[in-house]
This record gives structure tokens, sequence and C-alpha cells, in this order.
């Protein structure tokens, strides 16, 4: 059951979901809570969605009554939970279930016309991947229904547990529609249609059937339905490392270049992290035709520049080896953020530019996600977000968290496309793109101490497609922040006005 997937923290995770979902199994044999109508309400939908005598396949299956109740002709349900299996086993015995975890799908050898996830991406440790393992699992007809509570209740979701009318459950993930649209379109599917289902989760006789069937259908009541759907298809034109697909005639991957796959340059503004040095060389992965690695290192107060020339120097065979451009160091002149991602951006030889931050609060592990997402097409401007799973305890304080999400909410209506987390450090762009952002720059000015706006704006007035991809944010381990949460959050106020000036209202 432990996967290599996961670094310790993700095992935690998953160990830790499985015991309590292990423990509400046995607590359901002897107790009911309100979930019963909720359940059977979630039943009639999906009856009506998914049409008798197909070939299902249900992710967190549970007891596997939902799965029953679509009367497949071949039923298959997964489970994490070992008890939840065994009951859902002697209940249907018509139904296949197995005990496995829905972040490695590679034992299936088969496609279905349906798949299921109800309930299931909140509590997901890494919602994008158990997506891209349900694609090999496709064809080109099969239908994707995801249903999730609404963030909306959360509050009234942790009373019921409180009081014992809910099971409990531990820290949820809280999708919104709009984060599952962005991961489905990073795992390669196509949103068919979203809606919401169930105003009132309670057996109360006729008042239910109307809330339910009829007000939850009207304006304001339907913000108000706890219970988010979402229906997906695999996309048309789909390029993946999980999933292979004929490619027409003539027609190449996005991204190829005369030399096959595009080259990487990762750009890592350096500042006062010479304890994070050697863990950015250990933990950068190589990605594409060749990986350089860019410092550009800016007045720091310990010997971080002494750090980056020693393992540059310590790692050059080994780089070359590999087929890697060397590593660089370069001595910022300027002052800030931005300065120093421009002056990265410019010496970079690279096809495809991505920003690292030197603190390593995102991964650096996760960049060939991103590399994937704008290689392949899905998007052609990258943006890393935080704002999606929960946080380590101290990776974000709160008033950053909650000037993040007003900053989203600006700039996503502001821009009018989705914009989760405006100042993640981690974004991905072609370079031929980032040029064309750099010649424009006057439209705006210079006005950006970050970097992220500069990039932000210029992308959204080219009309790039933006693509938010959530990563699973990290406590810093060396060092300390160098934001100024007052006298950025200030900065950033404007930014909001000045974007709307120059972008939204012209």
């Amino acid at each position: 059951m432990n996967s290599p997937l996961f670094d310790s923290a993700g095992h935690a995770y998953q160990q830790t979901r499985m015991a309590q979902w292990d423990k509400v199994a046995r607590m359901r044999d002897s107790w009911r809570g309100w979930g019963g109508s909720y359940h059977k309400r979630l039943k009639e939908v999906y009856r009506f969605l998914v049409s008798p005598g197909q070939r299902v396949l249900e992710i967190g299956s549970g007891y596997g009554e939902l799965l029953a109740a679509v009367q497949p002709a071949r039923g298959l349900g997964v489970d994490f939970s070992s008890e939840m299996v065994d009951r859902a086993i002697t209940r249907h015995p018509e139904l296949e279930f197995i005990h496995a975890d829905a972040h490695d799908l590679s034992f299936l050898r088969e496609t279905f016309d349906v798949i299921i996830l109800s309930d299931l991406v909140n509590d997901a440790w890494d919602v994008q991947r158990v997506l891209e393992q349900i694609h090999p699992l496709c064809t080109p007809q099969t239908r994707l229904i995801i249903n999730v509570y609404s963030n909306l209740w959360e509050p009234v979701l942790n009373v019921a547990q409180a009081v014992r009318l809910a099971a409990p459950m531990l820290e949820q993930n809280w999708l919104t529609t709009s984060d599952l649209r962005g991961m489905l379109t990073l795992a390669g599917f196509e949103t068919i249609r979203d809606w919401r289902e169930i105003l009132l989760p309670l057996p109360i006789p006729l008042l239910a059937g109307f809330c339910n069937r009829f007000l939850v259908r009207l304006p304001l009541f339907r913000e108000l339905a706890l219970a988010n759907f979402i229906i997906a298809r695999p996309a048309p034109l789909f390029f993946s490392p999980h999933f292979s697909r004929s490619i027409p005639k003539g027609q190449g991957k996005w991204g190829e270049t005369e030399g096959g796959e595009p080259s990487v340059s990762v750009v890592i503004a350096a500042r006062n992290e010479s304890g994070n040095i050697n863990a950015i060389f250990e933990r950068t992965p190589q990605m594409g035709r060749a990986t350089e690695i860019i410092f550009v290192e800016g007045h720091s107060r310990d010997d971080t520049y002494a750090a980056i020339e020693r393992e540059i120097a310590a790692r050059a065979t080994l780089r070359q080896a590999q087929g890697n451009a060397p590593s660089r160091l370069l001595r910022q002149s300027g002052i800030g953020k931005a300065d120093a991602i421009r002056a990265g951006f410019d010496a970079a030889t690279g096809d495809i530019l991505m920003i690292l931050d030197a603190d390593l609060t995102v991964p650096p592990e996760d960049l060939p996600r991103f590399y994937e997402a704008l290689r392949s097409g899905r998007g052609e401007f990258i943006n890393g977000v935080r704002l999606v799973y929960p946080m380590e305890k101290q990776a974000m304080r709160w008033l950053n968290f909650l000037g993040n999400k007003f900053f989203s909410w600006a700039f996503t209506s502001l821009l009018g496309q989705p914009i989760k987390d405006t100042l993640c450090g981690t974004k991905v762009l072609w370079k031929k793109d980032y040029e064309r952002i750099a010649a424009g720059r006057s439209y705006f000015g210079d006005f950006d101490p970050f970097g992220d706006f500069d990039l932000i704006f210029g992308a959204a007035k080219l009309n790039l497609k933006i693509v938010d991809l959530p990563i699973r944010y990290r406590e810093r381990t060396y060092g300390t922040t160098n934001i100024s949460r007052w006298k950025h959050g200030t900065l950033l106020m404007r930014m909001v006005w000045y974007a709307a000036r120059r972008i939204k209202f012209v």
C-alpha cells in the first residue's frame, strides 16, 4: 500500500486516512447519522446520470451502495479502506471490490464507460495524480463524474460531526469547482458541465424533495447547495506519459523543437539561502532535452554566493555526463526579486523558463508537472497555487493566507482567467512568450518588485492560456522570508487598482 510516489509526509497522510476510514466502517455497523438522506439523494442523481448496463468504476467506493444503485453490467469498486472493502463484498457479491489506493491504479488493465469519484477528491493527498491514474482506463466515450462537498458547508458539517450526526472526517482539501476544472485540464480531461445539487440533506417529507429537486435549480439558492458536480470526458487530443493516443499524421506534440524535447532553464533568485543550495541541486530533476540551473545571487549577508560556487564546481562533471547545460551563477546588479528573475531569464538558453524559489517551500520534485502542463499545450503560462491543499503549519501565516485569498479573487475578476494564487513563486512559460512579455513591458511600466505580476499581467495582455497548478506548500527549513507583510500588502492593493485601469477598464 506504500507507494514510492509519496514522500514521508504523503505516506503519513495516507496511513492516517486509511485508519480513519477503517474506524468509520466499524462505527457504521451500529450507528446511523444524518447522512442517509444525503446518500439517498446522491443515488437518485447518479441513477439519472448513469444508464443501467454500463461498465462502471467507482474510486472510493465505500460500502458499494452507490455503485450498486446505478445497476452496472460490470461494476468495480476501489477503496483504500480494507474494512470498507470487506463490507462491500458481503453486501454486494454481484460486484467486484478491490483494496487499493487511488494514487496507483496501474494494476487495472480495462476500460470503463463511467468512472465515479463521489466525495473522494476532498480527502486525497494528490488529486492531480489520482486523475492522471484514471486516464488509461478511459475510452474517448468515457464519462468521469465527480461530486464534492461545497466549502460553504464546512462549518455546518463540522458541527454535525461534533454532535455525532455525521461521520467524522479529517482535514479536507475543500476544492472548488474552479479548482477541479483546472486539475481536470492538467490531467487531460475536458469539463462538459458542472452544477450543484442537494439543498436540504435532511429527511423532511415534502420539503426535502421540493428543495432538492426544484429550489436548488434557482439562482441564489443553487449557490447554497451542499454538493458540487462535474462531468468530464478525456480531452480529444491529449499527449501524456501516463496515456498513449495515436497522433494524427503530420501533427507532433506541443513544444517539440528541432532537437526533439524542449530544453529547460530553472532560474533561482537566491538571497541569504546558503543552507538550501545543496538541496536545490540534489532535488531539482532533469527535464526535457537538457536542464540548466541559473542562480542569481542578490547581495546576501551569508555565504550564499560561495556555496553556489562550490556546488557548481563539485557537480560540473556529473551534469555534463547527464547531457545538461552547465549550471550558472550571476551576481545581481539591481535589487528585488523581479530584477533577479529578469536577469536570469535574459541569460537563459532553454526553450522553457521556470522560476523556483530558493527557500524550497515549493518542492523541486514538482517541476516536471509544470513542464508537462506547458509542453503538452494544456496551458501557455503555468501558475503554481499554494492555496488548494492544506499547508504545513508554519508554511504561511494566517494573515498572509487571507491576503492571498483576497488577491486571488481580485485578480481573477480583473484578468478574466482564474488566478487562485498570485504570489506563488513557481511560474513556468515558454521563453518565446517571455520575450513577447518583456517587449511589451512599457505598457505596464516597471512597477513590480516581485516579478509575479509583471508576468501575470503580461500573459493576460497577450491572451495566453493561464493554468493554475496546485502544489503542496512546505515549511521553510532554513532562513527567514524576505516578504514584508504590510509594506508589500499595500503595494499589492496598488497593483489591483493598476490592473483595473490597465486591463479591466480600457
